[in-house]
C-alpha cells in the first residue's frame, strides 16, 4: 500500500498531537492527580502510536508504544507521576520530534532505535509499579574505544571533487592561489542557522572566491544542514586570517581549515551513464550538487534520497470563511454578468452611464469584501507559534538551575500565515536572552527582595493594521553602562561619541552584528549574541523591533508585524518620471516645507518640523531619476517612521492612496534593500514598493 499521499497529512497531525502531549505534561508536572489531563495524554499517545503503526514508521510506533503503557499504567491509578518520570517522558517526547523531522526531511524516520530510553521508561515503569528496590536501574552500554585507524580517518564531511573541479583547482593554483576547506561548526544554541551561514559566506569572499560549498548553497538556505557546514575557498590570504574572519561571526562554535593538495583530494567516481551527462553540462561556476557525493558516504545502507516533504503549506479554515467566500465569488460574477450586458455604444446614454456606474460600484464593493474575506482564511491565531514556549522555559528553568514561569496572553491574535511561518526563531531567541540573561538567580533575587521564581511575559494584540508582541521579563535589566564600556572597549564607538549618546542609543548597539555585553558565552544564548539576526528577521517582514530597560526591574522586547505582506494600503508617489509605492503604514505626515527652512548639519539636510529635527532623504539621488527642474518655492515631504526614528522622503508629485497587491521579484534582484517588491497598477504600468525601514 503506497502510504506517501498521506504523508503531509500524518505530518501535520503528528504535530499537533505532539504539542498536545507537551502542553498536557506540563500541566500533569505541576498537577500529577489531573484525571483529564491524563485522559488526555493517554488519547494523544494512543492516535500517535496507531498513526506511526499505519505510515510503517517501526521505530516510532515502539517507542510511542512503550510511552503509551506507561500513561496506561497513570491512567489506572497504578503508578504515581514521579520528576524522574516527567523527565523521561519529555526526553521520549523530544525523541519522538527528531522522528518527525527526519520524515519531514528524508520521508524515512532514521536509523535511532533510541534503546537507551526505552530501557529508562522500562525502569520508571517498573519502579512505579514495584517501588525502587525491586527495579534496579538499567544497565549502561559501555561505548567501544574507536580503532585507531577509525580514530584517525578523515573527517566525514571532507569535500568530494570532481574532474572539472579538479581541474579549477589547478588552474587557479597556477596563478598563486590556495584551494582552503574552512569546516564551520556552529554552537548547539543557534537558532538561525541559514543566517549565520550567509555571513560566513559574506566573510570569506572577502578572501576569495568561493567555489564549493557542502551542502550546497541551496541546501544550506532552507537549512536543510546539521551544525557544521564545509566552503571550498581560491584565495591568496593566510589560513589564520581566515579563521579569525570566520570567528567574527556571532555563534560560530570551531573553525578548522585544511590546504586543499591533490594528494588528499578525493575525486567522485562518476558511472559512464552520468560522465556523459556531466559532459553535455557547462561548468558550473556556483556551489555544486556535489555535496550529495560526500552525503552519501554517510547514509545508512539501503536508504534512498528522497525529497523533502512540502508542509507547513495548508492552513485550516472555518467551513463558514468558505462559505462567506463562496457567496462573494457568486455575486462577482453577477456583477460581471451586469457589466457585460451594457454595449460600449450605449455608454453615452444617460441612464446607461449610471447603470454602468453602479455595476462599478458594485463591483468595487464585493473586490473589498472578497479581499477582507481571503484575509481572514489566510489569517492564523499566533498560538500556533507561542504553543512551544512553555516547554523551552521548563527545560532552561532545569538547565540554568533558575525557577521561572513563562506568563502568556493574547494566543488568539492572528497574523497572516506568511508572517506566522518566520517569526518562531526570533521569538525564541529573544525568550532564551530573558531566561539566562534577563532573569536573575534565586539568591540574587532574594537578597534584592524579588520572589525567587523570575517571571518572563509574553503578550500579543492588534493595534490598528499591525500585531505587536511584546516579550518582557521582571529581571535586572540592561546595564548601559557595561555597553557603552564594551562598545568603546571594542572599537564601536569613540569616548567622544557615547558623552553625546542617549541610553536608548546604547540599547541600540546590542543590535549590532556579533555585539555582546556577555562576560562569556553560554550554549543557551548571550544578551546581544544574535539580535541583530533577529533584528534583520523582523525588518525583512516589514516590522520593527525595540528594546526598552529598566535597570534592576526588567526588559522589554517591542516587535511590530503588519497583519499581512499580500495586500497593502499605500500612498502613490511620482520621483523624477516614476511612480513608487510608500506603505501606508509607514506614513507619519506629509508636509510642503518652503526651501530656505531646509538647513544642513554636519552636511546632511535637516528640516526642523514643530520641535523635531527630521533629517531629509532626497529620493530622486538614492534612486538616481533625472531630476524635474522646475522652480518651486517648497518641496513636498513624506515623513515615514521607524519606531521612534523618522525621516522625511523628497519626492516630486502626489497621486492618491491606492490598494495594492504585492508581488515578489525574487532573486533576480537583490542588491537594493530599498525596494521591497513591486505592483502592477491598473493600467499595467509596474510600480516598486519602497521599504521605508531600510531608508530610514
Amino acid at each position: 500500500m503506497d502510504v506517501s499521499q498521506y504523508l503531509e497529512v500524518f505530518i501535520e497531525e503528528a504535530k499537533e498531537h505532539l504539542q498536545a502531549l507537551n502542553e498536557h505534561l506540563l500541566i500533569l508536572e505541576k498537577e500529577p492527580e489531573n484525571e483529564n489531563t491524563i485522559n488526555e495524554i493517554f488519547r494523544a499517545a494512543h492516535s500517535l502510536k496507531g498513526m506511526a503503526g499505519t505510515m510503517g514508521y517501526k521505530r516510532m510506533q515502539k517507542l510511542t508504544h512503550d510511552m503509551e503503557n506507561v500513561f496506561q499504567e497513570i491512567r489506572s491509578g497504578k503508578m504515581k507521576v514521579r520528576p524522574e518520570l516527567t523527565d523521561c517522558l519529555f526526553e521520549g517526547l523530544d525523541a519522538l520530534q527528531e522522528y518527525v523531522d527526519n520524515i519531514i526531511n528524508t520521508q524515512d524516520e532514521g536509523m535511532n532505535d533510541n534503546q537507551p530510553l526505552i530501557d529508562t521508561l522500562a525502569h520508571e515503569l517498573e519502579v512505579g509499579l514495584k517501588g525502587e528496590a525491586a527495579a534496579p536501574e538499567p544497565a549502561k552500554k559501555e561505548e567501544p574505544a574507536p580503532k585507531k585507524e577509525e580514530a584517525e580517518a578523515p573527517k566525514a564531511n571532507s569535500v568530494a571533487y570532481a574532474d572539472h573541479e579538479k581541474m579549477a583547482i589547478k588552474e587557479a593554483a597556477s596563478q598563486g592561489l590556495t584551494t582552503y576547506e574552512i569546516h564551520v561548526d556552529l554552537q548547539e544554541s543557534c537558532l538561525l542557522k541559514a543566517a549565520r551561514a550567509y555571513l560566513v559566506f559574506k566573510a570569506v569572499e572577502e578572501f576569495g572566491e568561493i567555489i564549493k560549498s557542502v551542502p550546497d548553497a541551496q541546501m544550506i538556505e532552507d537549512e536543510k544542514f546539521d551544525l557544521s557546514f564545509v566552503v571550498c575557498v581560491l584565495s591568496k590570504a593566510a589560513p589564520e586570517d581566515l579563521r579569525k574572519r570566520v570567528l567574527n561571526v556571532s555563534e560560530v562554535k570551531e573553525v578548522t581549515i585544511e590546504k586543499v593538495t591533490f594528494d588528499n583530494v578525493e575525486v567522485a567516481e562518476v558511472k559512464d551513464e552520468e560522465k556523459k551527462e556531466e559532459e553535455k553540462k557547462p561548468v558550473p561556476q556556483a556551489p555544486t550538487a556535489s555535496a550529495a557525493a560526500a552525503a552519501s558516504t554517510q547514509k545508512p545502507a539501503g536508504q534512498t534520497t528522497a525529497k523533502k516533504a512540502v508542509v507547513n503549506r495548508s492552513v485550516r479554515v472555518d467551513i463558514e470563511k468558505l462559505d462567506d467566500l463562496m457567496n462573494l465569488v457568486s455575486e462577482l460574477i453577477i456583477a460581471k454578468n451586469g457589466l457585460a450586458s451594457i454595449s460600449p455604444d450605449d455608454y453615452a446614454g444617460k441612464e446607461k452611464r449610471s447603470a454602468y456606474n453602479e455595476q462599478i460600484e458594485y463591483l468595487e464593493r464585493i473586490t473589498g469584501n472578497i479581499h477582507q474575506s481571503v484575509m481572514k482564511v489566510r489569517m492564523v491565531p499566533i498560538e500556533s507559534v507561542v504553543n512551544r514556549f512553555p516547554r523551552m522555559i521548563r527545560d532552561l528553568s532545569k538547565k540554568l538551575d533558575k525557577p521561572m514561569e513563562l506568563y502568556m496572553s493574547g494566543e488568539e491574535t492572528e497574523l497572516d500565515r506568511t508572517v506566522i511561518d518566520e517569526i518562531g526563531d526570533p521569538l525564541m531567541h529573544i525568550l532564551r536572552n530573558s531566561a539566562d540573561h534577563g532573569l536573575e538567580s534565586a539568591e540574587v533575587r532574594k537578597s534584592l527582595g524579588k520572589p525567587e521564581t523570575g517571571s518572563i511575559f509574553l503578550n500579543a494584540y492588534q493595534e490598528g493594521n499591525s500585531v505587536v508582541i511584546e516579550c518582557s521579563d521582571d529581571g535586572g535589566g540592561i546595564n548601559t553602562e557595561k555597553v557603552k564600556a564594551k562598545a568603546i572597549e571594542k572599537g564601536t564607538i569613540t569616548e567622544e561619541q557615547a558623552e553625546t549618546m542617549t541610553e536608548k542609543d546604547f540599547i541600540d548597539l546590542l543590535f549590532k552584528p556579533s555585539f555582546s555585553t556577555a562576560d562569556k558565552i553560554s550554549d543557551v544564548s548571550g544578551r546581544g549574541v544574535g539580535l541583530d539576526v533577529v533584528k534583520s528577521k523582523i525588518e525583512s517582514l516589514s516590522g520593527t523591533v525595540e528594546c526598552r530597560t529598566a535597570l534592576g526591574q526588567g526588559t522589554t522586547f517591542t516587535i511590530r508585524l503588519p497583519l499581512t505582506l499580500a495586500i497593502i494600503q499605500s500612498l502613490m508617489v511620482i520621483i523624477g518620471d516614476e511612480k513608487y509605492a510608500i506603505p501606508l503604514g509607514s506614513i507619519d505626515t506629509i508636509e510642503d516645507i518652503p526651501i530656505e527652512e531646509i538647513k544642513r548639519v554636519e552636511r546632511k539636510e535637516v528640516v526642523n518640523l514643530r520641535g523635531s529635527v527630521i533629517p531629509l532623504v532626497r529620493m530622486a539621488d538614492i534612486l538616481d531619476v533625472p531630476v524635474r527642474r522646475e522652480e518651486k518655492n517648497t518641496v513636498t515631504m513624506v515623513v515615514v517612521a521607524k519606531g521612534e526614528k523618522k525621516a522625511g522622503l523628497i519626492v516630486d508629485d502626489l497621486i492618491g492612496q491606492l490598494e495594492i497587491v504585492i508581488k515578489s521579484i525574487g532573486k533576480y534582484i537583490n542588491n537594493s534593500k530599498i525596494i521591497s517588491g513591486a505592483t502592477v497598477l491598473g493600467d499595467g504600468e509596474i510600480a516598486l514598493i519602497l521599504d521605508t525601514n531600510a531608508l530610514v
